[in-house]
């Protein structure tokens, strides 16, 4: 088994090697971790380089198995494209990452692989995260009513409204979120290492 992972890491390393001399600047950096080969590419070139590994003889990577956001808030480029695809000439698998800050929007590959348009539209409505070129980038999962974007890590856990039917008005209506009890606070203490204070109920026992 560890023979055959080697094999497979040279093969990746092998492949990573010659994108990253095919592609040149587009290219920022690449790895070979836990099996799988993953490209960093610039913003700007996202497009031309998936258009690389699909047409190009020693990648033939023709199936796209799906793009996605990932929110890093901390980062001045907050969001992180990531984009899956799949060989099945070369039985291999690539993984391509690109950053994008807020409001900057990363060039849609629906020219390329028609199958990015939904995964684009969750993209953005999770995530906010704009493509540019893309014919119809609207919410797909989320109402269209709704404000923010759930999967940012700084949007509240509750939300911002909820959503009922009115029997009284005959159609759906939106209301502020209304809490039916305060957020608790946790001291995570283990009762059974010992806290530092009385559990409920153990003032029923014997004191010695």
């Amino acid at each position: 088994m560890a023979d055959k992972n080697q094999v497979m890491d040279e093969s990746l390393t092998e492949l990573g090697e010659f994108i990253a001399d095919t592609a040149g600047r587009s290219v920022s950096s690449w790895e070979v971790s836990q099996g799988e080969l993953t490209v960093h590419v610039i913003r700007e070139d996202v497009k031309k380089f998936i258009k690389l590994l699909r047409d190009e003889a020693r990648c033939q990577f023709t199936v796209l198995i799906d793009v996605c956001g990932v929110d890093y808030p901390e980062r001045a480029k907050r969001f992180e494209v990531v984009y899956h695809l799949l060989s099945l000439k070369q039985n291999l698998r690539i993984r391509v990452k690109t950053e994008t800050e807020e409001g900057a929007a990363v060039p849609s590959i629906i020219d390329l692989f028609p199958a990015a348009n939904w995964f684009e539209r969750e993209a953005f409505d999770f995530y906010g995260i704009l493509f540019s070129g893309h014919p119809d980038l609207r919410r797909i999962l989320t109402d269209y009513g709704f404000r923010g974007y759930p999967l940012r890590k700084d949007f509240p856990l509750t939300g911002y409204v909820e959503v009922r039917y009115d029997d009284e008005q005959k159609k759906v209506v939106y209301e502020p979120v209304r809490l039916s009890q305060e957020f608790r606070s946790f001291d995570f203490m283990s009762p059974w290492e010992g806290s530092e204070y009385l559990l409920p109920g153990d003032e029923k026992a014997e004191q010695d």
